[in-house]
């Protein structure tokens, strides 16, 4: 099963989505991220944090949803809602879920301050991610409807 995590720059959220449920996933499943406007950079703070937590980024770089080399069975997307920005909608047939996260790339202040709203990102997504991770996915894969309620709830949680 491919997971798309999708946003807009792909620079931070998804990057790290796609890191951090690539580190945890059981066989079989597999994350990959992308942007519908690609900023075509990694955000370096994500690079740091990652590497910080022990997770890989080999192979992590910005593209565009029309440069994935699979098509993804599940998309889900990640951008907040405060920072105005659109959140873009996969267009593929696919099943879709939401876990909006604040884009810590938009956020002014401290060197604490930044690398705080970095953490605050991935802890989120870390959470959302061990929790789907935590399902029956065996079943769940077969059960569509279910799939996506769980996709729903598990993008209100919060760490």
């Amino acid at each position: 099963m491919n997971v798309l995590f999708l946003c807009t720059g792909n620079s931070c959220r998804s990057i790290l989505g796609e890191a951090t449920f690539n580190h945890l996933a059981p066989e079989g499943w597999r994350a990959l991220s992308a942007g519908s406007n690609p900023t075509g950079k990694v955000h370096p703070r994500s690079l740091v944090l990652l590497e910080r937590e022990g997770i890989s980024t080999e192979g992590c770089f910005s593209k565009s949803w029309n440069d994935l080399p699979v098509t993804p069975d599940i998309v889900i997307s990640v951008c907040g809602n405060a920072a105005n920005e659109t959140c873009p909608a996969y267009l593929g047939p696919v099943l879709r879920g939401h876990w909006g996260v604040e884009d810590p790339a938009h956020v002014e202040g401290t060197e604490d301050e930044i690398n705080a709203s970095f953490m605050t990102a991935y802890r989120i997504l870390r959470h959302r991610i061990e929790q789907f991770l935590a399902l029956p996915l065996g079943e769940l894969k077969n059960n569509q409807d279910r799939l996506k309620a769980e996709l729903d709830r598990i993008g209100a949680l919060l760490p």
